[in-house]
């Protein structure tokens, strides 16, 4: 199957060029009292910064900041506590490291808003468009780099599972039309993310993987988050806190199934796989990126 879209390698950001030729990695930080991995969680703006100087030290070219719980069962929170959560943090980030691109990880329009407004630089959208209204027009209007996930449902809905006819097949071309729709609307600068995890069972999120290839058909780079989730600790029967091997593991995989960025808790570790990945290709091995 070839690519039904001219496959860009750069994405523009904050006016410059994001070269995606080799993959990159994103390290998360959860502005939030309950995500899934403790690690992750920061709450006062000393751990913040220093959490967030120690992932760019170790390579992470962008820095993912959430103010909403996504794991099964988490609390909702107001529209404004997320913003309060997360706008001090986006802001003393950027002043402290200018290079570093800031991610909102929010379904939420307004949220998205105040975020860019405060210098976000890409958002991060679990919905992919479905939880909240005008979300595509606004990011079309103002050409806002835009993470496309699949998922299914509102934001109350997300781990659900769907009844999928083919998974791969059902969430290739759900993708695949909201790709189309930005193309011809003249937005080019669109990431792509499977959604592991998100109205998805467990041998859901394998067959996605195993099918990752598929996706960089659609013609933009693929962003995958699989850092510590489900698939891997409750399949392995150990814990979140205990995933960093079997994340390894996957990011491997990932990166030769043609995975543009990894969204990660480990950036060191992730970043290991990306050199150990490319010394590979040095030696002839074809199928990594």
């Amino acid at each position: 199957m070839d690519e039904l879209f001219p496959s860009f390698q750069t994405l523009k950001i904050n006016q410059g060029l994001l070269d995606l030729r080799a993959p990159l990695v994103m390290g998360i930080l959860n502005a939030t009292p309950d995500s899934f991995y403790v690690g992750s969680r920061v709450s006062q703006m000393d751990e913040t910064l220093a959490l967030a100087a120690r992932m760019v030290q170790e390579g992470a070219k962008m820095l993912d900041l959430g103010g909403h719980s996504t794991r099964p069962g988490a609390a909702s929170v107001s529209p404004q506590e997320e913003m309060d959560r997360v706008l001090p943090f986006i802001e003393r980030i950027i002043s402290e490291f200018p290079d570093i691109i800031v991610s909102v990880d929010t379904y939420r329009l307004a949220v998205a808003q105040a975020a860019f407004a405060a210098g976000a630089g890409l958002w991060n959208d679990i919905g992919g468009g479905n939880m909240d209204e005008g979300v595509f027009d606004w990011v079309i209007e103002h050409q806002v780099p835009y993470v496309l996930s699949h998922s299914v449902g509102r934001f109350s809905e997300v781990h659900q599972v769907p009844d999928y006819a083919d998974v791969v097949q059902d969430v290739w071309l759900d993708l695949q039309g909201k790709v189309d729709y930005f193309r011809s609307r003249g937005h080019r600068d669109l990431l792509i993310d499977p959604g592991f995890g998100f109205s998805k069972s467990l041998d859901h999120n394998y067959a996605l993987l195993a099918s990752l290839n598929s996706f960089t058909r659609l013609g933009a780079p693929v962003l995958v988050g699989l850092s510590r989730k489900t698939m891997i600790w409750k399949y392995l029967e150990i814990s979140a806190d205990q995933a960093l091997n079997g994340t390894t593991a996957l990011h491997a995989i990932a990166i030769a199934q043609g995975a543009s960025i990894l969204r990660v808790h480990d950036v060191k570790e992730a970043m290991e796989v990306i050199a150990l990945g490319a010394k590979l290709k040095q030696h002839g091995l074809s199928n990594i990126y």
